[in-house]
């Protein structure tokens, strides 16, 4: 099936209040104009450098989402435009945003990043660190960042059980925190960001209402 058909198909099975980010990372400008043709303008990218050159030469409606660990030093590159930043994994990172996103004059939208996978490979941070950075002073006084909600990446594996843990415990814990922290102009949550081509159907299921997906809209990725 073609980009504009396997969109179309995915669409029609996710419920109106899941947001759909098409992960566009290592795929032409083609690929994204025949998807944006259809409708789309959610892209996902993990690498700063070839989201800024696509964000050059592609349609100024698009909104792009880093869903890559980032880097400190990269963010600047990033900071005039990025829509939502998926994966900010400590508070130094945070600072950061916060700091270019000023220079720039506009807010930016972030989601922590919580770490729910038995792999030790992912990034994120635990709980009580979630806790502390929402309740820290320096967070409180950032004025050019805002948290919407949390994102998180399920172990890759074959058992479904699993997976199934691991987004439950990350929607009980969106929960919680949710219940304990009143929305502010830096904090309004939102959004619970988990899910991917192989096990987005169970993360709705689980309480997710943004999935990541991009091999079942695009194809297989050359990473050639």
């Amino acid at each position: 099936m073609s980009v504009k058909e396997n969109l179309i198909h995915i669409k029609k099975e996710l419920p109106e209040d899941v947001i759909l980010v098409a992960v566009s990372k290592t795929k032409p400008n083609e690929a994204i104009i025949e998807a944006y043709e259809a409708g789309q303008r959610v892209f996902g990218e993990n690498k700063i450098q070839e989201m800024t050159d696509k964000w050059e030469a592609l349609p100024k409606d698009i909104k792009w989402h880093m869903i890559g660990h980032v880097q400190r030093n990269k963010v600047k590159y990033m900071a005039p435009f990025v829509s939502l930043i998926h994966g900010v994994d400590s508070l130094k990172l945070l600072k950061e945003i916060e700091k270019q996103a000023k220079k720039n004059e506009r807010t930016i939208s972030c989601l922590l990043q919580m770490h729910i996978a038995k792999e030790e490979t992912k990034f994120g941070m635990d709980e009580n660190e979630v806790r502390a950075l929402l309740t820290s002073e320096e967070f409180k006084k950032m004025e050019h960042v805002k948290v919407i909600g949390l994102m998180g990446m399920a172990t890759f594996t074959e058992d479904e059980k699993q997976i199934k843990e691991e987004f439950s415990s990350l929607k009980a814990l969106f929960d919680s925190i949710k219940s304990n922290h009143n929305t502010t102009d830096n904090l309004d949550l939102k959004t619970l960001s988990m899910g991917m081509s192989g096990d987005y159907k169970l993360a709705i299921e689980c309480g997710s209402n943004m999935v990541r997906i991009g091999s079942s809209i695009f194809g297989a990725r050359n990473y050639n």
